[in-house]
């Protein structure tokens, strides 16, 4: 259900935003800088309330955050005013790249909060990568790990995450206890019929049926295009879910850098790779997917979100945190602050920008769906 999945992602995108703006607020706080207001959404404003000096307010369009940090974008009465000490301006560069960098470290944090949660609960582990968990990983299935883009597995209708419990290929049969990785992969290297995949998704159950396609992979024989692997659920204890927790936010923050620098680098070259780039619509179907398949999916999803925001946000373009982190590594350099009006100007510019990259990104994604 569409709408289901658009509140869904609403919610994700919303506790995601507040976590990164609860960053921003938590250091301005804590450095004595004046915090004016505390939105959810850009406005117009549908609803507000002053809790001592900040405003809390929630606006019509839902597409982020923000917290309005007085002095953040400097003017006269932040610069000479008679509150003009509370400013953020006028607090040293490194409180000022504290207060702009704690949006990004909050998200991270909340990634490894959420990361390690589900690997305390249990999550989806592959045999091969945690070895020294053995003895905790139960409920073993050959889960299907990747589906190639336009492979006979794609066009069946195979995703990744299914796990496969039964293979037929003409007189072979292959029941639960007898599908294997390598089994099933010697099985379709030599099938050129039609085999018949039972698999689980979720909590349901099909069969899908796909026929291999040979010189896919390898000459002479035969495959439909899928990546497998032995997985069980991992339950670790607290300690060691923490630890594995924070390992594996560092692996999906690098992963995440280095994808977004390949973008960068397409779109620096002219041949911009917008097939893997999604808006809030896009991000609703996701987040639809991963609700159906298990809770546990839902959650690292939104780690994943969580972390592609804090990541996103250190690129340094005005009106990212990157861009005015970057302004003040300037300002260090020089030892003499830009002009205010000169930063402004480019900070509403690439505000400006960002909006329109968001709507072309949001008209793809509903072109896609239709």
């Amino acid at each position: 259900d569409w709408s289901s999945d658009v509140c869904s992602s609403d919610l994700v995108l919303a506790i995601l935003v507040l976590v990164h703006e609860c960053g921003h607020f938590f250091f301005a706080k804590r450095f004595g800088i004046r915090v004016d207001e505390f939105g959810l959404g850009f406005p117009p404003k549908i609803w507000g309330k002053k809790f001592g000096e900040t405003e809390y307010t929630i606006n019509w369009i839902p597409f982020g955050g923000f917290v309005r940090i007085f002095g953040e974008n400097p003017d006269d009465e932040s610069l000479h005013g008679t509150d003009a000490q509370r400013a953020m301006v006028n607090k040293p560069r490194w409180k000022q790249a504290i207060v702009l960098f704690g949006g990004i470290l909050f998200n991270f944090l909340f990634a490894w909060i959420l990361i390690s949660a589900v690997y305390a609960i249990g999550v989806p582990a592959s045999r091969d990568d945690y070895a020294e968990y053995a003895d905790r990983i139960t409920d073993s299935r050959i889960a299907i790990t990747q589906v190639n883009i336009g492979s006979p597995a794609e066009k069946a209708g195979l995703k990744a995450g299914d796990a496969i419990e039964k293979l037929v290929a003409g007189s072979i049969v292959l029941e639960k206890e007898a599908v294997t990785v390598p089994v099933i992969k010697d099985t379709l290297t030599r099938a050129g019929n039609p085999v018949t995949i039972t698999i689980k998704r979720g909590q349901e159950e099909k069969n899908i049926i796909v026929t291999p396609e040979k010189g896919l992979f390898e000459q002479n024989k035969y495959a439909i295009g899928i990546a497998m692997e032995d997985v069980g659920t991992m339950k670790l204890p607290v300690h060691l879910a923490v630890y594995e927790g924070g390992k594996f936010t560092l692996h999906m923050i690098a992963g995440v850098a280095e994808g977004l620098y390949t973008l960068i680098h397409g779109i620096v070259v002219g041949k911009p790779d917008l097939s893997s780039v999604s808006g809030p619509v896009g991000i609703a179907g996701l987040v639809g997917d991963a609700a159906k398949i298990g809770f546990t999916y839902l959650i690292m999803l939104t780690a994943l979100i969580s972390i592609n925001l804090g990541v996103i946000n250190l690129v340094p373009f005005p009106a990212l945190d990157g861009g005015r982190l970057f302004v003040l590594l300037i300002e260090s350099i020089r030892r003499k602050a830009l002009r205010p009006r000169a930063i402004n100007m480019m900070n509403t510019l690439g505000f400006v920008i960002l909006l329109m990259i968001m709507l072309l990104v949001t008209f793809k994604d509903i072109f896609k769906y239709f």
